[in-house]
């Protein structure tokens, strides 16, 4: 079975499309649809600027924090310290961009509404009130990934968070 999605007027001259596909219980589905086109109006319209990596500053800044946390709530890093690097790395990314750490390991359709409520700021509500941290970097000893340590280096913190990002 196969279906096509019927171009918008404003894409009807664009030639590129992209095409999908996938199966549902057994039926095979296949969408093809037309490639968006950005509207070119002044240098930088359409360009997405993306960071690549967390300020050193905030780097440092969470690091110092998920070790001091750690060790004030008992809890420990992953067995993977590479698990514990990226953590680091996203928290400190979403500081420079959004001014709080929030979880990296969530996806939000609104990332500045959730940073207002709060709730999933690290440590989020839940590492807070019961020791779950959904990214694994606050981990309790009956974890069958915790580690044995309550600290980790800017050096590992880059090395280890390197082409994960």
């Amino acid at each position: 079975m196969q279906s096509t999605l019927a171009r918008p007027a404003s894409l009807a001259r664009s030639s590129a499309t992209l095409s999908s596909s996938a199966t549902h219980r057994g039926v095979g589905l296949a969408v093809t649809s037309p490639a968006p086109r950005l509207a070119r109006r002044g240098a930088n319209r359409g360009v997405v600027k993306v960071r690549a990596e967390a300020s050193e500053k905030n780097l440092e800044v969470m690091r110092k924090f998920s070790e001091q946390y750690a060790k004030g709530s008992g809890t420990y890093f992953c067995m993977d310290k590479s698990v514990t690097a990226v953590v680091i790395q996203g928290l400190a990314e979403h500081k420079d961009t959004l001014g709080s750490p929030l979880c990296p390991c969530r996806h939000y359709d609104d990332k500045e509404a959730e940073v207002k409520s709060g709730f999933w700021n690290c440590p989020c509500v839940p590492m807070r009130e019961r020791k779950e941290c959904h990214c694994m970097l606050f981990l309790t000893e009956d974890n069958d990934f915790v580690g044995d340590e309550q600290t980790i280096t800017i050096d590992e913190v880059v090395e280890l968070s390197e082409g994960m990002m």
